[in-house]
């Protein structure tokens, strides 16, 4: 689940206190459903939260499955001046700068009418993901008219992050806190641009506990969408293994 609200509620620009509004949601939602238990998948910026939400209510999960997880690693040092670093190209990183200082999809916004448009010019392949149940710019809409609104998920998102690749909280300083007896499978995109290898750090982190990794090739960030039976078979074969 990437833990949208139709409600579009205000989130304070304090990261634990964003982080914490988003894990009460979850748990919101459990209550006024009735489920005792569940198989909590999280992608992206919800494996994050789903991870959260599993140190806070573990009596509440099952499995913990996280798809591409963000905000986990910490954004590593550069080496001669020793402050953070993203990672990233400089061009990419001046670009996420000038982003930063706005929420994050504000320019979708700011075109006005223009906004599908530019939504299909900047994801053009979400409609090639989806095309077999589509052949028009139902996706296009769908993504634009999500995001034209009052921003709110987003701007949760922007008080919780360092830049668009890293948590000011990150999740692997507290991934130890799941119970020892809680399953987690990471599922990664081949050509993703997360990294993999932060399953085995979760597994570092847990010596004790079922903590497996999935690499399913030929898919990117949108796992789920680019290799979906491959994905399928994945999650399918947890649920299967949980009583």
């Amino acid at each position: 689940m990437d833990l949208a609200e139709g409600s579009r509620p205000h989130f304070p620009m304090d990261p634990a206190l964003a982080e914490e509004q988003s894990v009460s949601s979850i748990e919101h939602w459990r209550h006024a459903l009735a489920i005792d238990r569940m198989i909590l998948l999280g992608h992206s910026l919800g494996g994050y939260l789903a991870t959260s939400y599993a140190i806070q209510y573990p009596e509440r999960v099952s499995h913990l499955i996280l798809v591409d997880p963000w905000g986990f690693q910490h954004m590593p040092l550069d080496a001669t001046s020793g402050s953070a670093k993203s990672g990233f190209p400089r061009y990419i990183e001046a670009i996420m700068w000038f982003f930063g200082l706005f929420n994050p999809l504000a320019v979708i916004r700011a075109a006005g009418p223009l906004g599908p448009k530019l939504v299909n010019r900047l994801r053009p392949d979400f409609n090639r993901k989806f095309e077999d149940l589509f052949d028009d710019d139902t996706m296009t809409q769908y993504l634009y008219h999500c995001n034209a609104q009052t921003p709110s998920g987003e701007v949760g998102f922007k008080a919780m992050s360092e830049s668009i690749g890293w948590a000011k909280r990150p999740m692997l300083d507290r991934v130890h806190l799941l119970p020892p007896s809680l399953p987690v499978t990471l599922v990664y995109g081949g050509r993703s641009w997360m990294d993999s290898a932060t399953g085995a750090r979760v597994a570092e982190q847990r010596p004790n506990s079922y903590t497996r990794t999935v690499v399913i090739e030929g898919a990117a960030h949108q796992v789920n969408a680019d290799q979906p039976e491959e994905f399928n078979k994945v999650v399918q074969s947890i649920c299967d293994s949980v009583d």
